[in-house]
């Protein structure tokens, strides 16, 4: 299956052309109307700063100095007057609406703010669950390719980590702690109510400038309404629609550059001769030549060096490209975007561009029937060969980059075979694409006479993603007969939701019901054509049957999820919350068994103690709720057929034909059944001191049983494992978020705001016998992932008595704890726990200055209690090999380094040399002006921001390597071959953290 990429963005360009100008005529013109007016506060004092917006758009304005503004309004439209930690303010625009004298009066605008929960929106005073908005600052003022990058430190209770920092890659997220050790720990992810999470695609696929809001559901009240989906949290994004006005046009964009954020420096040409000399004395080995192969030998006689690292890395640069209309009529309201997004990585070859669209349409058809529809396409290209990062570290300074013809030496250490030249990746062909093709509509019809505040609505969402990947390695990549594959999948879901909602007041009784039957299938198809032993490389990947070797592969699978669900919110005058939840889930990836369906329900208090009479003309307190709940949710995350014992496929030589025969694959298991996790929450909202402190604690605990997990069987019953439903694990945590207006002058404010999270993780249960599983590390009463490793206590120097330690150990070996004082080290009694790899706090501080026009947004980051395996420090009986970071050093019989191993040591007991992985890092910093109303009316603008960002500034931390967030692979784990994967999680994808510098513009025309 081939797919016309390029001819998809040429389509997709004039697409959003005709579109765009196509809405900008048919939008009714409408009576413009100047509006001036003056912002105050209670005390009559002016408000300098505050937010005058047309509602729906992006036009605004910020009122000067002595509290006045001035715009051009449409007649009709709304204005909106905001201010920090103010009640914001909307006014209709009529022909009488000419001179405005506002006051805002001071409350707590976070517990008054409308947030968006599972399947609905709510007032967040009358939230009962733990939910939390990103703050939008960070949707729309970060230049990120995937919107998780913007969350990372951001919000109490979500880890996000970038170990990965290849253009295009998507971090990973966690919601309070890992509720399961085998099956599926990621977030739930809806876009406009429908699932984006098991639909195939990916938050890449998401442009951030067409993020409206962004909500985070964590206890099990808010995440029970999701079912199986919910156990790990759900991420609710909801897209910018439009509303009555005129055509608003906005353009924003950033260019910028990127470098690597600390670079791992290899040793110079002087230390690398030295550490030679060094390794040839401390093994004994008469040195014949001052460099380790004869290739380099010219080249140091000549001083002829090279910099392998400046070879294969470069400037990164990155541009964004965001356009966008909105408005309508009463009745019709649009959203229309394009986005273009291009990435040139730091490292050679790596790349990333992304091409989408998007259109959002309401219309009400009647008063009382409405229909929308939401849809984008998102291209994502990965093209090109890349340079290999890990083995730039290793070569020689005196190695050889290209032979005598000018193409790639591919042994540049030459006899030296273990590392090939770096760059050879850049002469593969590769041609990796994905595209996205997302349609969703919905029609909602609300009922009138007695059955007011009754109303249906039906959700429907089609998801097409095909993919393409082709690559080439040929004989300049050191493949001699070359080798070639085309894959090719499709993936198509959809989606079918039944809505129903009842609304009623009865006096101070407020009733909220909402129900709901769905229905979601998925089908995947994959099929691969590879071939080797070509004539030459001059056809590539373009005519496979050129091989003399051909091999095929398809595959395919069927998901389907049918779900019911029903919600109760009940409240008594605004002061007593009630909410109660069940959803059932049938999931076919289920076994036979036993039942595919599972009950899921939650239950939920709040008490907004603000609204008693005691509290209710408290200067102190100006909000507080109290929220408690408590229930269960599921998790399904394994892979379909999981359930079925399946064979394999196997050639086989038979009476000297090559025969295909079958193999045990995968051993089913037929009872298998849903991962359940309850969990209690008690949290408080509040407001303090007018509203000038406001924020909110979460504590929780949550118990999940019957894990998806895989037990071990004997090799002899030809299968490896088997899912089981066996173990129990635990989680408990505390989450603190808090803002604070520090200063609120009349030319200069300071805010903040921090979130702090503190999480426990213990593996409660594994095989019902109360053992430990010292094979795969998981201990009773410890977290799910542990450093289990020998404590490493120094060098043994020259001297010192091993014996009566460690029998054999020599001077620069490293030196081991005798845990069980056996006069021996052995893997059975001196290897102990030392840490987890998951941070035991995370914590994140942003400041904010505003000075008149200017702002100023300074974001500081940190994750403290973490170890992790440090590859970078293990080199094993490779140091006489290749050369070493110049950061990391070695031992010797005069410097009696106790810190790092002589050149002569093997690590022969496969230590992971766990180090404290703890940082804390100026995430990002950004600069920007907001261009005044009188010089906007110059230039006949609604909107002008000039910004500078930066991004991964400085990091604080004792890690010795690339960055203790980064994974770095050591050389041949997982090789994927040929780089086919973009973000293949192995050596060839070694990428370093990168430091980013962009300069953008946001624009709105008149």
């Amino acid at each position: 299956m081939k797919y016309r990429f390029t001819h998809l963005n040429s389509f997709s360009v004039w697409l959003l052309m005709i579109l765009l100008v196509g809405i900008t005529q048919i939008a009714n013109a409408q009576t413009k109307i100047n509006v001036k007016g003056v912002v105050k506060d209670a005390t009559g004092s002016a408000l300098p700063g505050a937010t005058v917006n047309i509602q729906g758009t992006t036009q605004s304005t910020t009122t000067d100095v002595n509290g006045a503004f001035k715009i051009e309004v449409a007649e009709g439209s709304t204005l909106r007057i905001s201010f920090v930690s103010m009640v914001t303010k909307s006014i209709v625009v009529t022909k009488n609406t000419i001179t405005l004298n506002v006051v805002l009066d001071d409350s707590n605008k976070q517990l008054n703010e409308v947030v968006v929960v599972g399947y609905g929106t709510q007032k967040r005073s009358d939230v009962t669950g733990s939910v939390v908005s990103v703050p939008k600052a960070r949707l729309s003022q970060l230049p990120v390719t995937n919107v998780l990058q913007a969350l990372e430190g951001a919000v109490a209770g979500v880890n996000i980590t970038t170990s990965s920092s290849v253009p295009g890659a998507q971090p990973l997220a966690g919601v309070r702690g890992q509720n399961s050790i085998n099956a599926g720990t990621g977030p739930y992810v809806v876009v406009d109510g429908i699932p984006l999470s098991k639909s195939g695609g990916s938050l890449n696929d998401i442009n951030p400038n067409d993020i409206a809001s962004m909500e985070v559901l964590k206890d099990a009240s808010a995440v029970a309404i999701y079912g199986t989906n919910g156990s790990n949290g759900v991420i609710l994004i909801t897209t910018k629609r439009g509303n009555t006005g005129k055509p608003v046009i906005r353009y924003n964009a950033y260019a910028g550059v990127e470098n690597i954020a600390h670079m791992l420096e290899p040793r110079d040409p002087a230390s690398y001769i030295q550490k030679y000399a060094d390794y040839m004395s401390q093994t004994g080995q008469t040195q014949t030549s001052p460099v380790p192969n004869y290739t380099e030998l010219p080249n140091y006689t000549a001083g002829k060096t090279i910099d392998w690292i400046k070879e294969v890395t470069q400037t990164g640069v990155m541009q964004d490209h965001n356009l966008s209309i909105s408005g309508g009529s009463p009745d019709t309201k649009y959203y229309v975007s394009g986005d273009y997004l291009k990435q040139k990585g730091v490292l050679k070859g790596y790349q990333y561009n992304r091409v989408s669209i998007r259109s959002n349409l309401d219309i009400n058809v009647t008063n009382f029937l409405t229909v929308g529809m939401s849809s984008y396409f998102a291209n994502n290209n990965y093209d090109g060969g890349r340079a290999n990062l890990l083995n730039a570290t290793a070569m020689s300074p005196y190695g050889n980059e290209y032979n005598a013809d000018g193409t790639y030496a591919i042994y540049p250490m030459k006899p030296e075979q273990l590392y090939v030249n770096p760059l050879l990746g850049l002469t593969t062909d590769q041609i990796n694409r994905s595209v996205n093709l997302n349609g969703n509509g919905y029609a909602e019809v609300k009922f009138g006479g007695v059955l007011k505040g009754l109303k249906y609505r039906l959700n429907a969402g089609y998801t097409y993603l095909p993919t393409r990947l082709d690559s080439y390695s040929g004989r300049l990549a050191n493949t001699p007969l070359g080798a070639a594959s085309a894959s090719s999948s499709e993936t198509n879901t959809y989606t079918i939701e039944n809505l129903l909602y009842y609304n009623r007041d009865i006096g101070k009784h407020h009733f909220d019901f909402t129900g709901l039957y769905s229905a979601q299938r998925r089908r995947y198809f994959t099929s691969t054509a590879a071939a080797t032993g070509f004539v030459n490389d001059e056809l590539s990947f373009n005519n496979l049957g050129a091989g003399a070797t051909q091999t095929a592969t398809s595959y395919s699978d069927r998901y389907a999820l049918n779900s019911q669900m029903g919600r109760v919110n009940y409240s008594y005058a605004g002061k007593y919350l009630v909410t109660v939840t069940a959803r059932r889930d049938g999931s076919s990836v289920f076994g036979a068994n036993t039942t595919k369906y599972g009950v899921f329900p939650s239950a939920a208090l709040g008490w907004n103690i603000d609204q008693e009479s005691f509290l209710k003309n408290s200067k102190l307190i100006n909000a507080l709720k109290l929220r408690g709940s408590y229930g269960k949710t599921g998790n399904e995350a394994i892979n379909v057929y999981q359930t079925i014992t399946t064979d394999g496929t196997v050639r086989s030589p038979f009476n000297g034909v090559s025969t295909i025969g079958v193999q045990a694959s995968n051993l089913g298991n037929s009872n298998l059944h849903w991962e359940t996790t309850t969990g209690a929450n008690i949290g408080v909202d509040f407001a303090l001191l007018g509203s000038r402190i406001n924020g909110s604690v979460d504590a929780y605990s949550t118990h999940t049983s019957g894990l998806l997990l895989k037990r071990s069987l004997p090799l002899i019953t030809g299968y490896s494992n088997v899912w089981d439903n066996i173990g129990k694990v635990a989680n408990k945590g505390l989450e603190v978020n808090l803002n604070t207006r520090n200063i609120a002058g009349r030319d200069f404010r300071w805010e903040s705001n921090i979130v702090y999270a503190l999480n426990r993780n213990k593996i409660v249960d594994l095989y019902g016998d109360g053992k430990d599983d010292l094979g795969n590390r998981w201990f009773i009463g410890k977290p799910i992932s542990v450093i289990y490793d020998y404590k490493m206590t120094g060098v043994w120097q020259t001297g010192e008595d091993a014996s009566k330690q460690d029998p054999g150990a020599k001077p620069g070996d490293l030196k081991f704890a005798d845990i069980n004082g056996d006069g021996k080290i052995t893997a059975d009694g001196d290897r102990v726990i030392q840490g987890q790899t998951a941070p035991k706090w995370t914590g994140g501080i942003t400041n904010t200055f505003h000075y008149k026009q200017f702002n100023l947004s300074i974001f500081i980051q940190t994750a403290q209690g973490m170890m992790r395996n440090n590859t970078d420090l293990n080199y094993a009986d490779e140091s006489g090999r290749r050369n070493t970071p110049a950061e990391i050093g070695y031992w010797t019989p005069t410097n009696n380094n106790n810190s790092f191993q002589s050149l002569a040591y093997t690590n022969t007991r496969g230590y992971g040399y766990p180090r404290d992985a703890s940082y804390t890092r100026i995430k990002d910093v950004t600069l920007s002006y907001v261009v005044g109303q009188n010089i906007l009316d110059k230039l006949h603008l609604n909107g002008l921001t000039f910004y500078a960002s930066g991004r991964n500034l400085h990091t604080f931390t004792k890690w010795i390597g690339w960055d203790p967030e980064q994974t770095s692979y050591t050389r041949g784990t997982s090789n994927s071959g040929l780089n086919q994967s973009a973000f293949a999680s192995d050596w060839t994808n070694n990428y370093p953290v990168t430091r980013t510098f962009v300069f953008g513009a946001n624009i709105s025309l008149k």
